[in-house]
């Protein structure tokens, strides 16, 4: 398969989807690209069909509707893409599973290990120092920002988000995850120290 073909269709699909966000610095592509990344090493790790997950990874997000949910729009449009180009069906169908499951984080359903390293990979993003630098970039485009502001931001991101690891499926993704939320601590002991 060739990844650069698709990366350019991703592109293209998550620059027309018309997806809504709060905040100017998202892009939904740089989120899906982070994702296949994670993706990739965490399939170093744990196994499982690189080509599977590598696809799913790239094609979990191209999506939008207003009226239906994300994960149907992107499975859809992820599968009819690669029936045009040719792709193998038996995996095509493994492919549109994985997309239209992986915000399922909290399912206690058996699931293949392609689609619990997806689920990770999506639930990694945004977690560690990309949610630090997230909170601190929200607080800025919010009215009076101040460091206070973010500082209390970060907390409250760390305490909703701490007990989530419950949502990783793998042993790598819980495992980074720890040390993702680790380094969170870590920043909100050190400026507390400097702010307080």
């Amino acid at each position: 398969m060739d990844y650069a073909k698709v990366i350019e269709f991703v592109r293209e699909m998550t620059a027309r989807s018309g997806r809504p966000d709060n905040y100017p610095f998202r892009s939904r592509y740089e989120h899906i690209m982070r994702v296949y990344r994670w993706a990739i090493k965490l399939q170093a790790k744990e196994g499982g069909d690189l080509e599977i997950i590598a696809l799913a990874a790239l094609l979990h997000d191209v999506g939008w509707d207003k009226e239906r949910p994300h994960e149907e729009v992107s499975a859809e449009m992820a599968v009819e893409y690669l029936v045009e180009q040719g792709y193998d069906e038996a995996k095509i169908g493994r492919i549109g599973e994985i997309i239209i499951r992986h915000n399922d984080k909290d399912t206690e359903e058996e699931l293949s290990l392609e689609c619990r390293i997806v689920m990770d990979a999506d639930l990694l993003d945004e977690v560690g120092a990309m949610s630090v630098l997230w909170d601190c970039m929200a607080t800025a485009c919010e009215a009076d920002p101040t460091y206070k502001k973010a500082y209390y931001r970060i907390k409250n991101f760390y305490q909703i988000n701490q007990p989530k690891i419950r949502r990783c499926k793998t042993a790598a993704g819980r495992l980074e995850y720890t040390k993702r939320m680790k380094c969170i601590e870590d920043f909100l002991n050190q400026l507390e120290r400097e702010l307080f």
